[in-house]
């Protein structure tokens, strides 16, 4: 009687605890493998444009000016809306290659806009430009990646299956004033990559 009025009243029993504890920890043993970037809010892709990169001080960045080896956070794609800016979806790490992998160069192929969410568990990664880095690292579980490619060299994140062992990146366009620009992305594994998930090298 007791044990009928424990489930009227919406008490958990211990065997329904236990099953509960069961799935929870099934679905945390899966998640890893999971893509959720197919499930997050990226852009439309309909509303957006060739847009100028604009650094941290509000300047457009220009190749002929922006230094080799070094690194800032960009925003993309930026609303206005300071709280909507700050998502870490929308942020950057804007390379500019060291000079053994043509960052000197004065062409696109000097550039390299990679979305910031490391593909291992979500932390934000960062380029080191230091002579004896000269990579991105993420401080969390320590995957590091190249800047060249974005593909992820040690830590967990090398060692998850393609497409997820590589960083989305964005295209880069530079006009005759040296000005960089982001082409219009398209948001696909086969393409700029899904953030959070990657991309196909």
């Amino acid at each position: 009687m007791s044990e009928l009025a424990g489930k009227k009243s919406g008490a958990l029993s211990r065997r329904d605890f236990l099953k509960l504890m069961g799935a929870a920890g099934t679905g945390l043993a899966f998640a890893p493998f999971v893509p959720f970037g197919n499930f997050m809010p990226n852009p439309n892709q309909a509303s957006l444009e060739r847009v100028p990169v604009l650094l941290p001080d509000g300047s457009q960045a220009n190749i002929r000016t922006y230094p080799v080896n070094h690194a800032e956070v960009i925003t993309y794609p930026a609303t206005g809306d300071a709280a909507l800016d700050a998502e870490a979806f929308r942020k950057w790490q804007f390379i500019r290659l060291p000079e053994e992998l043509g960052g000197t160069k004065e062409d696109p192929t000097a550039l390299r806009a990679y979305s910031m969410i490391c593909l291992h568990l979500w932390c934000l990664w960062k380029y080191y430009p230091a002579e004896s880095k000269k990579q991105g690292e993420c401080p969390c579980h320590g995957s590091t990646y190249d800047p060249l490619t974005g593909t992820a060299r040690k830590g967990p994140a090398a060692v998850q299956a393609p497409p997820s062992n590589t960083l989305p990146m964005l295209t880069l366009e530079i006009d005759g004033d040296g000005s960089v620009y982001i082409l219009p992305p398209r948001f696909d594994v086969n393409d700029n990559g899904v953030i959070g998930y990657g991309r196909f090298a």
